[in-house]
């Protein structure tokens, strides 16, 4: 048996444990064990904890009955939280050269922000928290620090595909596909122990322009005996001819419009149509 703790204690400890551990099955036994007290108490602070979260959209608190029944704390981001997101990182975008040669728009900086992009990967996690996602896979090597941050709101492993892989990664399946709006060919590579047959993956990017890199990693998953759940990218340039991508999630839009009088291009940022149309999960 555990310490004995008062109640105030007992609600302290549980929700560091639920911050620690988003969308993981904690069994309410185990906190009875911890805390030294009826399964009925710790079922009453799991509801106090609920309400204050929803209360302040702090994050979804969901129990299972049953003997081997639960609680589960999905997070999520409040309406003012989304909305002041969506004017920091558009009133970013506007600073310092982010136009790059071949009109790829440089983020970087801001998914090296960390609290950018915690705020980012709860954002999407909270969108696919019940879409039974079970690996999130991006490609090296710009998307992953994102990538991972959501495989950790979500619970689940990351994959990173290679663009050429090693020998410590064993025997590899890869695939070419075509990049950029210049076709050219390239290949990516993944290990056959990454993906497990009849895994829902999503696939999470930084950037998207042309498309080809989004159709690589879905024809390299399928490959795999796999299925793509999801693809969700941090930007987007809209580009006039794209390779046709399923059901793509963008969380912003960026456009090159040209001015005139300065002669050069400038960047417009938007929310994409994540964003737009987002409804927590």
């Amino acid at each position: 048996m555990g310490i004995k703790y008062k109640r105030n204690q007992r609600l302290i400890a549980m929700t560091h444990q639920l911050l620690r551990h988003p969308n993981q099955l904690m069994n309410l036994q185990s906190f009875a064990d911890q805390f030294s007290c009826a399964k009925s108490s710790i079922s009453e602070d799991i509801e106090m904890i609920r309400q204050v979260y929803e209360e302040n959209q702090m994050g979804m608190i969901e129990t299972l009955t049953g003997k081997t029944g639960g609680v589960i704390f999905r997070p999520q981001l409040s309406t003012q939280q989304i909305e002041e997101l969506k004017y920091q990182i558009r009133d970013r975008m506007q600073t310092g050269q982010r136009i790059l040669p071949g009109n790829y728009i440089y983020v970087n900086d801001l998914l090296q922000d960390p609290d950018i992009l915690n705020n980012i990967a709860q954002l999407i996690a909270s969108y696919y928290a019940k879409k039974s996602i079970d690996v999130v896979l991006t490609i090296e090597a710009k998307g992953i620090g994102l990538s991972v941050a959501v495989a950790n709101f979500l619970n689940v492993p990351y994959v990173v595909v290679r663009r050429k892989s090693s020998t410590a990664e064993g025997s590899t399946i890869s695939i070419n596909y075509i990049s950029g709006s210049h076709q050219t060919v390239k290949k990516m590579e993944l290990s056959k122990n990454s993906l497990p047959p009849g895994s829902r993956v999503l696939i999470v990017d930084d950037f998207l322009r042309n498309g080809g890199t989004i159709i690589g990693l879905a024809n390299l998953i399928a490959e795999f005996d796999s299925e793509v759940a999801g693809i969700c990218v941090f930007a987007e340039n809209k580009a006039k001819e794209r390779m046709e991508i399923p059901d793509y999630q963008s969380l912003f839009e960026t456009k090159l419009v040209f001015d005139k009088k300065k002669k050069h291009y400038t960047l417009q940022t938007q929310a994409g149509n994540f964003l737009e149309n987002f409804e927590q999960a």
